[in-house]
């Protein structure tokens, strides 16, 4: 690795921005990739990254964890009988064992969760659940037969190997799920006075995630529209709310087949309870907006900003189609406000150049598709020898226009008598309707509020910051693995769920940490760098001592150095070996 350096001038000033890059061969090329955007390396980002440090993990060095009790002693070594042994990974669990009792979930879960006649504390069991899910997520038999065992969790946590196994972490699981809305208050206090969120404007998205097996003992498991593009497999929905820096506040389950406009009234009522009332703007977009939502959101006194369905540009064509009255917010994106009669509602109509290139290619794309599939159905037509059945003909042609249901309205299709082989040919024409509607609408969406003491610009921007939650759903499916749930019982399903909301708190918080720190916004990238941070056993040969061994832990090259001391960390340079853990014991 290396650093790299570039230059830019901003109102009137040279800024040299630098970044941590490593080569790396792909193919027979090789690239530069970039490992951590370091910023100016100016004092205040370190200083500030050191403070929240600070804050979340404290002064590692000076815990007993990492004192073995002794003081400097001489001692002559044999050095043909130095060896290492016990190599574990240490950087990556040591990041998420902070982030862990950072956020306060371990002390949280030690008070919810006492330790009874158990050989292990439920909260140490928690803390590997979700941390397992951060670093290298995979089941409770993975974890308990191979991830734990390479880490370094087990002098961390001063829990053996020999004690973690899928029993516990099961019965884990069961006695996490109960304390759901406790733990969901208490992340609300604690990273609001860590990042100071502001939890005015509270982001609302529902996704789902599927099953491998059959499920049958999950009343919440159903087929239904599959945003995973699963839709052989059972399901669950789940709802998401987060505040408008992204952070996750709560989530609710629901079942497979629910529509996303029926978890409107038990989200906003639930998140409530837990986070008050007063002040809140929800955003939601167009699968929420049923008239029945609107309805109830306004009677209620509820604040909302919410996307219309297509189908209410159509009562604003006049407006899309003049070239006036549109005020530009940024560069390819312009708004304006009108009014819709019936509710008295602001509605908030913007467009956007760069989806309209998108919308165009799509309907493009299927026309395409659309019409190679009717030039191949009538030129079998019209080769035919015999007379074909024109309900099988209507039926392909459904199935065409369901496949490509884009552009399927362009598309008028109707089977005309013929004297042919077949009885009929086929007869295509193309809506001049639809064209001219595309034309104005292409790239354009509506917004429906009841805010009126924001401007145009700030409720579009609110609005687009659905984006938090949208990333949200990718990274716990792409990074945390939500999908697909193995787990057959309904509760250890929402169990299931609950870890991996707690690791996506995790990421969330580490994600803020890198932005204080000026180092961009991609976790994983610091997790992959930190790992590589590992801990060994040295085992020295002594003349006068017998044996020692020190439990020491690598310590970083000077670049990830520089990449600690940007986040403010301080790595430990020993651990302590505790020759009085407890043997193992079943669960």
């Amino acid at each position: 690795m290396f650093l790299r350096a570039s230059t830019r001038n901003k109102d009137g000033k040279t800024h040299r921005y630098w970044r941590l890059v490593e080569n790396v061969r792909v193919g027979r090329r090789v690239i530069q990739r970039t490992v951590a955007q370091l910023g100016e390396l100016d004092a205040e980002g370190r200083l500030r990254a050191r403070a929240l440090a600070r804050h979340l993990i404290g002064s590692p060095e000076q815990g007993r964890l990492f004192d073995d009790g002794h003081s400097d002693v001489a001692v002559p070594v044999r050095l043909k009988g130095i060896r290492i042994e016990r190599s574990r990974q240490f950087g990556d669990v040591y990041l998420a064992l902070a982030l862990f009792r950072g956020t306060g979930l371990e002390e949280l879960c030690e008070s919810l969760v006492p330790q009874g006649k158990e050989q292990v504390g439920w909260s140490k069991m928690i803390a590997v659940l979700v941390a397992a899910r951060l670093c290298e997520p995979s089941s409770e038999l993975h974890i308990a037969e191979d991830w734990y065992r390479r880490t370094a969790l087990s002098d961390l946590l001063q829990l053996p190997a020999e004690q973690v196994n899928k029993d516990r972490l099961y019965r884990a699981l069961d006695e996490l799920l109960p304390h759901k809305q406790a733990i969901e208050a208490h992340l609300s206090r604690r990273c609001g006075e860590l990042f100071s969120l502001d939890n005015e404007v509270l982001l609302y998205d529902v996704t789902s995630t599927y099953f491998e097996g059959e499920a049958k003992g999950n009343a919440l498991a159903a087929r239904g529209y599959s945003r995973d593009h699963r839709p052989d497999c059972k399901q669950v929905c789940i709802a998401l709310v987060v505040s408008f820096d992204g952070f996750p506040l709560g989530y609710e389950v629901f079942p497979g087949n629910m529509n996303d406009s029926r978890t409107v009234k038990t989200i906003v009522t639930t998140m409530e309870e837990r986070h008050g009332v007063i002040g809140r703007v929800w955003i939601a977009d167009r699968g929420m907006s049923s008239r029945a939502n609107l309805e109830w959101l306004r009677s209620s006194g509820r604040r909302y900003i919410i996307g219309a369905a297509k189908s209410e540009l159509k009562k604003h064509a006049q407006l899309l189609g003049e070239s006036r009255g549109w005020r530009t917010l940024r560069e390819g994106v312009e708004v304006r406000l009108t009014r819709c009669a019936e509710t008295g509602d602001t509605v908030v109509l913007a467009r956007s150049a760069e989806r309209r290139e998108k919308e165009r290619a799509m309907h493009e794309k299927f026309s395409r598709r659309i019409e190679i599939g009717l030039a191949r159905l009538a030129e079998r037509i019209e080769r035919a020898r015999r007379p074909l059945d024109p309900a099988m003909i209507q039926r392909q042609i459904g199935r065409l226009l369901q496949k490509n249901q884009r552009a399927a309205a362009r598309y008028e299709v109707s089977l005309v008598d013929a004297k042919s082989a077949a009885g009929f040919h086929l007869n295509v024409q193309v809506s001049e309707a639809f064209d001219e509607w595309a034309k104005i609408s292409e790239g354009t969406y509506a917004l429906k509020t009841n805010v009126t003491d924001w401007n145009d610009e700030k409720l579009w921007r609110a609005y687009i910051q659905l984006a938090q939650a949208e990333a949200a759903f990718r990274v716990q499916k792409s990074e945390l693995s939500i999908r697909p749930i193995w787990h057959q019982r309904a509760d250890r399903v929402e169990a299931h769920i609950l870890v991996c909301f707690l690791a996506f708190v995790l990421w969330k918080t580490l994600e803020l940490w890198q932005r204080r720190a000026e180092l961009g916004n991609s976790p994983r990238t610091v997790l992959e760098e930190i790992r590589r941070i590992q801990c060994h056993d040295v085992c020295l040969p002594t003349a006068t001592h017998g044996e020692i061994r020190l439990r020491c832990v690598t310590q970083p090259d000077d670049l990830q150095s520089l990449l600690f001391e940007r986040l403010g960390i301080t790595l430990p340079k020993r651990l302590r070996i505790d020759a009085e853990l407890p043997v193992a014991l079943s669960a």
